[in-house]
């Protein structure tokens, strides 16, 4: 059975979502492709649930671009669907001079990508903020806040289903072939069935690469590999000593073991880099003695045992491990001279932040329709 569409896009994670509501919201024809039985369960909803400022990426990096500008949009989004989420700000503390001088490195990295409002303070003036905090100083950054993850993936999902996109769950993508006019995919299922388009979103997020080696007509040479890199997560039995996110200095490989709210109050810490060959969420307990050193660094009334095993969420990164994170990687017809075509690459965080600049971005690339 063959049925003509004007988009298709792999992937229900939150990219995926946010494109097929943008390429609809636009007059597309639109099927999004998911493999399992629900959208975003994999980086999408395994995350921290933070809404990022902009100020740990490269200037004019994809990264920088994409968060700043997404940040606001998501903000908006928001409010105007009813999405639960809370501006509560950060503070990025330091603990030793060397630490003083990345704070300062960040802060101008920052304003140098359009945050405006990040402010150097004291450790006494970070401790007036939050009393349990320990920190010769800290970084502060108000725009940086939680959401519900879950419930913006049901809002973006309800409004590219309003504007006539169709979520086709427990379809997963066999391959595709470049025709004359577009792309024949090929979807798995009860039955194999295949589909023709004019456009090709690829937006695997984990699984992005697998899914770009089975298009027939591009070159196995445009498609990087992904690596796995697992983040642990551990739960704070017990009250949350503070009230805004806090975070340690950043380092090559990740943020640091941070501390984070979800939209219920309950505390998190994570998380850390855990590099693995295969997918498993299993979050191994004896982590926690990690956990336990890094959070006492900003936190040394931590009580002892008041970490319990959380959850876990996979990065999918496409750079060396031994180097800093990768940009996002965003391949258009420029990149592998297939028309119609968008190749999703290592979009991890600040992915949840940047998704709706990141869709926007698409439905300029593919010409608004």
């Amino acid at each position: 059975m063959t049925v003509d569409i004007d988009a298709i896009v792999i992937g229900a994670g939150v990219i995926g979502l946010a494109t097929a509501r943008e390429l609809a919201i636009a007059g597309l024809s639109v099927i999004v492709l998911e493999s399992t039985d629900a959208i975003g369960t994999g980086t999408s909803s395994r995350n921290s649930e933070v809404i990022h400022a902009g100020l740990y990426y490269p200037q004019g990096s994809l990264k920088a671009r994409f968060c700043v500008e997404g940040r606001r949009r998501l903000y908006d989004y928001c409010e105007s669907h009813g999405v639960a989420h809370r501006r509560c700000g950060k503070l990025i503390v330091a603990n030793s001079d060397d630490e003083v001088a990345v704070l300062e490195g960040l802060k101008a990295k920052g304003e140098a990508n359009g945050c405006d409002d990040l402010r150097m303070i004291s450790g006494e003036e970070a401790r007036q903020l939050e009393p349990a905090l320990s920190c010769m100083a800290a970084l502060v950054s108000p725009s940086t806040g939680i959401i519900d993850s879950h419930g913006y993936m049901l809002a973006l999902r309800g409004d590219a289903e309003e504007n006539g996109a169709a979520i086709a769950l427990m379809s997963p993508f066999k391959r595709a072939e470049v025709t004359g006019s577009g792309f024949t995919v090929f979807v798995g299922g009860a039955e194999t069935m295949s589909l023709t388009c004019r456009f090709l979103v690829n937006a695997g997020g984990l699984h992005a690469s697998q899914v770009a080696s089975r298009i027939d007509g591009l070159s196995p040479a445009l498609v990087p590999e992904t690596r796995y890199a697992k983040g642990n997560y551990f739960m704070l039995s017990g009250r949350a000593p503070f009230n805004r996110l806090i975070y340690p200095a950043p380092h090559a490989h990740g943020l640091g073991v941070h501390l984070t709210l979800d939209m219920g109050g309950q505390a998190r810490f994570g998380p850390d880099v855990e590099w693995v060959e295969e997918i498993d969420y299993a979050v191994d307990p004896r982590r926690s003695d990690g956990f336990a050193e890094a959070v006492r660094r900003y936190w040394p009334a931590m009580p002892d045992d008041a970490l319990t095993p959380g959850y876990s969420g996979i990065r999918p990164k496409i750079g060396d491990p031994n180097a800093p994170a990768s940009d996002f990687r965003i391949d258009g017809p420029e990149v592998h001279g297939i028309a119609g075509l968008v190749n999703l690459f290592g979009i991890e965080s600040p992915g949840l932040t940047s998704s709706l600049a990141i869709a926007m971005e698409l439905r300029s690339r593919l010409g608004d329709g």
